[in-house]
């Protein structure tokens, strides 16, 4: 029994230690970093782009292919090592090398592995702006599921004050010192105020889940964060992100200027892949073949002349052979295997030239078509260029109007405070109605909620800007 129970106690602290377990942002970035499926899909590319290049590097050296192939033929047929008809069945095999090498083709070999080099370092790229995007969208979910949490917390301070008013308000009804209508007020505005708690817990549960969807764990894992102070998180300031040394930073720092850059090359070498298709190449090729037969059974070694019968001729009605002096082989060996290999071997070896003349044009227009690529990607890099500018000016604009929001939000919420603080002392001493606390304590809700939310707004548009100059993100030193 006492073993039972130590085991049982065991089990349920190992629960709460496992349901205690929050994670920071660094470690959600990690993760997400690993596991989200849309940077995995862009290093599965990325290993693609890498095949690709190494086999274009491979396609630099000759080739070399060995045919073989084992038949059998019936009926009226061609013998394969004597090319004579014959009708007898024959098993026959056929073995061959054959080795092509590119002698010049006007570097188009050489600058396809180029292009692919340059796209392949793309794709890296790639992989890197997809990690920096999650690291984004990560920080972005943490910090809107710590506003949900603060709001929790506000929420949760606002029932107690709710409730402590209510039972506050039920002790002076029942001496007889409050109208009964005071009390009903005071339970509405606990029930809404639980309400409003509930609420928050159910979007803190939602900010969970939208983060746990980013790190693609199992909405089915408990799961929470840690809770940093706001006012502990690191931000540069202000002074410091000036949006033109932020976009100077950008253009050298960020994946996607790198990705365009890359892409430009690739297409810069793929000109002048496809316009060496508008001329000609030399190639040399070489091989080697033999084959077999069993309609060969017996190979002649000796001969002597005799009389061979070629016809007949008639004379006053009495046929005479006709005979001719030809050698006969008198003595035979067995044409085996590998005889027949030896005796059937045969070479070649020549140089070759393939002059495009008219191909429909293909080779022409495939020319035109990467030259119109690389106009396209040069204006793709411009855009980009622009946008990010754009983006980075209007996150500097965002950053100072949440700054002087939050500043504003700030003094309402200890005016309100203050407000709050001077109703609840005219309340107790019965110098205000319970509507009037009720509307102020609704006040100073509001402009708590209003601050922790322009706060958490400044802080990530703060850390958008160090995102876009280079420093990633991070909620300490």
């Amino acid at each position: 029994m006492k073993n039972a129970l130590l085991i049982l106690t065991g089990f349920w602290v190992t629960l709460a230690a496992q349901a205690q377990e929050k994670w920071s942002l660094e470690q959600c970035v990690e993760y997400a970093v690993e596991h989200n499926i849309s940077v995995k899909q862009t290093d599965v590319q990325a290993r693609i782009d890498k095949l690709t290049l190494d086999q274009s590097k491979a396609a630099l050296f000759p080739t070399a292919n060995s045919q073989h192939s084992l038949g059998y033929q019936f009926g009226r047929s061609i013998d394969p090592t004597s090319n004579q008809f014959t009708t007898n069945e024959i098993l026959f095999a056929n073995h061959s090398l054959n080795v092509n090498a590119d002698l010049f083709n006007w570097f188009r070999k050489r600058n396809t592995v180029a292009a692919n080099n340059f796209t392949y370092e793309a794709s890296v790229a790639k992989f890197e702006k997809a990690r920096n995007d999650i690291a984004l969208n990560v920080a972005n979910a943490y910090l809107a599921a710590l506003l949900s949490k603060e709001q929790i917390n506000v929420a949760t301070v606002q029932v107690q004050q709710s409730r402590e008013q209510r039972d506050n308000v039920n002790k002076q009804v029942t001496a007889g010192a409050l109208p009964e209508l005071n009390l009903a007020e005071m339970q509405t505005q606990l029930a809404n105020d639980s309400a409003t708690l509930i609420s928050a817990r159910a979007d803190f549960r939602l900010k969970l889940l939208q983060l746990q969807a980013l790190l693609n764990l199992d909405a089915a894992d408990p799961f929470d964060v840690l809770s940093p102070p706001v006012d502990s998180i690191p931000v540069e300031p202000l002074a410091e992100l000036d949006p033109a040394l932020v976009f100077s930073s950008a253009m050298i720092n960020l994946p996607q200027q790198k990705i365009n850059e890359l892409n430009v090359k690739a297409a810069v070498k793929n000109v002048l892949v496809a316009k060496a298709g508008m001329y000609p190449s030399f190639s040399l090729f070489g091989g080697l073949d033999s084959r077999y037969s069993n309609a060969q059974k017996l190979l002649p070694v000796n001969y002597q002349e005799g009389a061979v019968p070629i016809g007949f001729v008639n004379i006053n009605g009495t046929n005479y052979v006709v005979n001719t002096l030809e050698k006969v082989p008198t003595g035979f060996n067995k044409n085996t295997y590998f005889r027949q290999l030896s005796n059937n071997f045969s070479q070649n070896l020549g140089i070759g030239l393939n002059i495009p003349i008219f191909n429909g044009n293909q080779a022409r227009t495939n020319w035109k078509k990467a030259k119109l690529n690389v106009e396209s990607q040069e204006l793709l890099q411009e855009q980009d260029a622009q946008t990010l500018k754009q983006d980075i000016y209007q996150a500097h604009t965002n950053a100072v109007a949440a700054i002087e929001k939050y500043n504003a939000s700030r003094i309402a919420a200890v005016s309100a405070e203050q407000a709050y603080d001077f109703a609840r002392k005219r309340f107790e001493v019965g110098l205000l109605k319970p509507i009037d606390l009720i509307t102020n304590q609704n006040n100073l809700f509001k402009a708590k909620i209003n601050m922790l939310s322009a706060q958490y707004d400044y802080v990530f548009k703060l850390k958008l800007l160090e995102f876009y100059k280079g420093r990633g993100i991070k909620l300490h030193h």
